[in-house]
C-alpha cells in the first residue's frame, strides 16, 4: 500500500488456527463470505502487511483459508483476533441510495424537525438490521434504526442524515418511583 492515506475498510477478522500448516478461520463481513479474496491483498489494521488470501472452504459460518507468509499453526494463531482491511477505492461505487457503513460515521444527524441530535458515531449490523449509534447531542447516545423511516434522508454531500425518531426514542425516560423498604418487586 502507498504511503499517503486512504481509508482502509474492514472485511473481515482472523478467529483463529485451522489444522498445523497455516491455515486460518475468518468471519467474513462482504456480503458474499468469499467475497473477501476478490478485492485484493487485505491489510492489517495499521495498513504495512498485506496477504494474499487463498480459500480453501467454508466451515460453521467462516472462511478458510491460507494467507501467504503464514505456513504453520503458531503463525496462524498469532493472527488471532486481527482484523483485514482493504482500501475503500477497492470497492465498488455505489448506488444512488446505497451507503457503506464507513459513509455514515461522522455525519451530523438531524432531527426532522430542525434540531439536531448529535453526530453518528458507529454503524453497528447486530443481524436484525444496522443501526446508527449517535452520541454528542442533548439525550446522550441514542441508537436509530438505519430503515428509511428512521432516516428518511441521507446527504452525504451536506455531510448529515435526517432522523425521524420512532416514538419512545428520545424522550427523557421517567425515573421510577422509589420503593417503600420491605415492598415486594
Amino acid at each position: 500500500m502507498s504511503e499517503t492515506f486512504e481509508e482502509l475498510i474492514c472485511v473481515g477478522a482472523i478467529t483463529g488456527a485451522r489444522g498445523l500448516k497455516g491455515e486460518v478461520r475468518i468471519k467474513s463481513f462482504t456480503a458474499d463470505p468469499k467475497g473477501i479474496s476478490s478485492y485484493g491483498d487485505v491489510f492489517e489494521e495499521n495498513g504495512k502487511i498485506s496477504y494474499q488470501i487463498s480459500i480453501t472452504g467454508q466451515a460453521k459460518g467462516q472462511i478458510l483459508a491460507r494467507l501467504n507468509g503464514i505456513e504453520d499453526r503458531d503463525a496462524a494463531n498469532s493472527l488471532k483476533g486481527a482484523r483485514l482491511y482493504i482500501p475503500k477505492s477497492a470497492l465498488p461505487p455505489t448506488e444512488e441510495d446505497e451507503f457503506y457503513f464507513s459513509d455514515l460515521v461522522g455525519l451530523r444527524a438531524d432531527l426532522v424537525d430542525g434540531g439536531c441530535l448529535g453526530k453518528v458515531k458507529e454503524v453497528h449490523d447486530f443481524g436484525a438490521g444496522a443501526i446508527l449509534e449517535v452520541v454528542g447531542g442533548e439525550v446522550g447516545t441514542v441508537m436509530v434504526p438505519f430503515t428509511i423511516a428512521s432516516v428518511p434522508e441521507v446527504d452525504k454531500a451536506s455531510g448529515r442524515v435526517v432522523i425521524d425518531p420512532p416514538i419512545g426514542l428520545i424522550e427523557p425516560v421517567e425515573p421510577e418511583e422509589e420503593k417503600e423498604v420491605g415492598e415486594k418487586i
